[in-house]
């Protein structure tokens, strides 16, 4: 062949120079040198040549992903393979004479060589697929890079076992099938990243969080919006601007509360109650239901009601000179109508969802009288300065309907009722 016949006659040129002793080893000494500046040869061609077409190409097309894919970052991890694809097939040329081993060996580290060039590239291309996706609308909110470190997970396995078999000579399938016995402790070393792996399959798969939800997990201190999912944690960002990290699997073993479903409802919810002092509740008598009737939200209510009861005491024969006979209206069920009216009559209570005022069970603190209604304004500060508002306002109207706030004495409140004593 021809390359025999070049290492032949650089052996026989090194010898007629008197080299005799190490004419062949010098010839294959200048074989090899050859074969590595071809190999760098071709690699820098590569680059200079066919990235660059490539690259050309691709920013002459209208899509955009293809210039990600087709990153030079991508490309050069992929050339790297060049340099040990071209040794590993030329090195038997070069040691055609000498005994398998030697060919052997260099081979097979030409080999190692190509793998983790080719793992380079797959990380490369990977990544850059990542950028791509994440970036689209349809898939912002999925956990692709808990996908992402999965497949890089995989991909870096599969290549240890291919590397590991070839420099014990044995067959990858032979060595999985070998690496059974020790499955238990692969499951112990990988145990975070398979259960991680699973649980953002389960959480993705049953749309049970994403990226910019709003969750709040109790028994890890977390209340904010998710900022990452990766294979092996969940990043929240509190409202305190501290980050806090949940492993996956906690959000499908135990319960956590996501607000997106509110963020996407008509509404956020307003519960609230203020106390009021049962002894302040009385029957209205007709100077305050005449007072009453000038409040614009109570009038056409109190009208009704009015009607309604005489009607029914009538048909019933009562005796109204005894207050408990019949039926009549009370200071707080009319306060709790005024309450209704002025829900409904606010810009940004939803009226399709459910608006009531609700009396609760009576304490020692007084009868709670609950606002149960759903805002349309659902982000944080304008929903907490709406229900501010709202509140001002109960408390303000509670005294004109001869109503009180129960609250525990104070300091203040015992010094008044020690003077009031002593004067």
């Amino acid at each position: 062949m021809m390359e025999i016949d070049l290492q032949g006659w650089l052996t026989s040129v090194l010898a007629s120079w008197g080299l005799v002793s190490v004419a062949d080893a010098l010839a294959h000494g200048v074989m090899l040198a050859l074969l590595v500046a071809a190999a760098f040869l071709a690699d820098a061609v590569c680059r200079c040549f066919l990235l660059k077409a490539v690259a050309h190409l691709v920013k002459r097309t209208k899509a955009t992903w293809d210039d990600v894919v087709f990153d030079h970052k991508v490309m050069v991890r992929l050339s790297r393979m060049v340099v040990p694809v071209v040794i590993y097939c030329f090195v038997p040329v070069v040691f055609a004479d000498t005994n398998g081993s030697t060919v052997d060996f260099v081979r097979r580290i030409s080999f190692v060589f190509i793998v983790l060039a080719f793992l380079a590239f797959v990380h490369a291309f990977l990544r850059a697929v990542y950028s791509v996706y994440s970036d689209k609308e349809a898939f912002r909110d999925r956990p692709l890079k808990s996908l992402l470190q999965t497949l890089q997970v995989v991909a870096w396995f599969v290549g240890g076992i291919i590397i590991l078999s070839e420099l014990i000579d044995k067959d990858p399938v032979s060595l999985l099938a070998g690496l059974g016995a020790s499955a238990a402790v692969l499951m112990l070393i990988f145990k975070d990243t398979i259960m991680g792996f699973v649980s953002g399959v389960q959480l993705s798969a049953n749309d049970m969080l994403k990226v910019g939800d709003w969750i709040k997990v109790p028994k890890y201190d977390a209340d904010g919006v998710v900022t990452e999912v990766t294979l092996n944690t969940v990043k929240v960002r509190n409202w305190d601007n501290t980050v806090t990290t949940v492993p996956p699997y906690v959000l499908v073993s135990d319960s956590f509360q996501n607000w997106n479903a509110m963020r996407e409802s008509g509404g956020r919810r307003i519960k609230r109650s203020v106390n009021i002092d049962m002894s302040s509740v009385k029957f209205c008598t007709p100077e305050m239901l005449e007072r009453f009737r000038k409040i614009s939200l109570l009038k056409d209510y109190i009208e009704r009601k009015e009607q309604d009861l005489q009607d029914y005491n009538a048909a019933h024969s009562i005796d109204n000179t005894v207050k408990v006979n019949g039926r009549r209206q009370t200071n707080l069920g009319v306060f709790r109508a005024y309450l209704t009216a002025y829900l409904r009559s606010l810009p940004y209570t939803n009226q399709e969802l459910h608006c009531m005022v609700r009396h609760l069970q009576p304490t020692d603190r007084g009868i709670p009288v609950e606002l149960y209604f759903f805002s349309t304004v659902k982000d944080w500060i304008p929903y907490e300065e709406i229900q501010a508002d709202v509140f001002d306002h109960v408390l303000a109207v509670i005294p004109e309907f001869d109503l009180r706030v129960f609250q525990s004495p104070s300091g203040a409140d015992v010094q008044r009722m020690a003077w009031q004593e002593k004067n």
